[in-house]
């Protein structure tokens, strides 16, 4: 029994020498270089193994997305081709059935021959047994967003977020407590999440695309929860503490931070950090920061020191620039 392969980056089939992103259920539109392979890390030529294969006989994931192979050139015929393999596969189960079900006249069962089941190409997404491209190595000091290719020390009393799916990569503090503003939703006092940024009116700058985001970043952390329960009593003013050019990772970005006054509770501290990715097509990646305000949140120092801590995959170093190049 397939399984769904976890997300990472698998061979694109139709771009030689890239690969695409997958999310764990769909196909994005992210794109890269094909990376070199380390030891021990999979390759993905032919051999033998593999329970599912790619044109060519490539391990990994589907020959084509489902999305960009279902009407187009030959994607009828490689339905037939399929429907026929699924065809020959049954055929040799009944025929096995039917050789165990024969005895001789000892009352001994024939032996069935072995038979080898054609493999049908994959149509929405990689098989299980496939590891991604460039995999970093589960550590729990590391926070590891592979979509955009950076990774952030995880602090001490914080954790990743169990979760593989929903709105970028994350990380909190393990420590949770009842919501001041009631509901039943559980609150954390600091969360951390990395995800490729979204902008409105066409392509925009890290200045433009984080005083944009700030106010998503407090509403999501501060004002309503998912169902609507305004947890802390929904905000009631802001005050903006910076608002500043930010390198990260020797990428020039920048930086907003409020701080966020609620109807309940101590409010907190949010911040918006946005810089080029340095993977792909080096869309622009945005890290949210929401760290409560009263005596049990994080130190408010820990916000400077995760983000000056940035730093791409496979990079040795402490991390990237992380200093400011511009007014503070």
């Amino acid at each position: 029994m397939s399984m769904t392969s976890p997300p990472g980056w698998y061979p694109d089939p139709q771009a030689p020498g890239t690969e695409r992103w997958w999310d764990g259920s769909a196909w994005a539109a992210h794109t890269r270089a094909a990376q070199a392979h380390g030891p021990g890390q999979p390759t993905y030529g032919p051999g033998p193994g593999a329970l599912s294969q790619g044109q060519g006989g490539g391990f990994g994931p589907p020959t084509v997305p489902r999305h960009l192979a279902a009407d187009g050139p030959g994607g009828g015929r490689r339905r037939v081709v399929g429907l026929a393999a699924a065809g020959a596969v049954l055929v040799a189960a009944v025929a096995t059935g039917a050789v165990l079900l024969a005895d001789d006249d000892s009352g001994t069962p024939d032996a069935a021959p072995a038979t080898t089941a054609a493999s049908v190409p994959a149509t929405s997404g990689p098989e299980r047994s496939a590891s991604p491209t460039a995999t970093a190595d589960e550590d729990s000091t590391e926070l590891v967003d592979q979509l955009n290719g950076i990774t952030m020390p995880i602090p001490e009393g914080w954790e990743k977020s169990s979760s593989v799916l929903g709105s970028g990569t994350t990380m909190y503090t393990d420590e949770t407590y009842e919501c001041p503003g009631g509901g039943s939703s559980i609150c954390r006092h600091g969360r951390v999440t990395s995800m490729t940024a979204t902008q409105s009116g066409g392509a925009g700058t890290p200045k433009t695309v984080a005083e944009q985001d700030i106010e998503k970043a407090a509403e999501e952390a501060y004002d309503e929860d998912a169902l609507g329960t305004r947890i802390h009593g929904g905000i009631t003013s802001h005050t903006v503490v910076k608002s500043q050019n930010f390198a990260v990772a020797g990428r020039s970005g920048y930086l907003v931070r409020w701080r966020v006054v609620t109807g309940a509770g101590p409010g907190g501290y949010v911040q918006s950090l946005v810089f080029p990715s340095h993977t792909g097509t080096e869309a622009l990646v945005v890290v949210r920061f929401s760290f409560d305000a009263g005596p049990d949140g994080p130190p408010l120092a820990d916000m400077d020191r995760i983000a000056s801590s940035i730093r791409p995959i496979g990079d040795a170093t402490s991390g990237g620039v992380g200093s400011t190049i511009g007014p503070g």
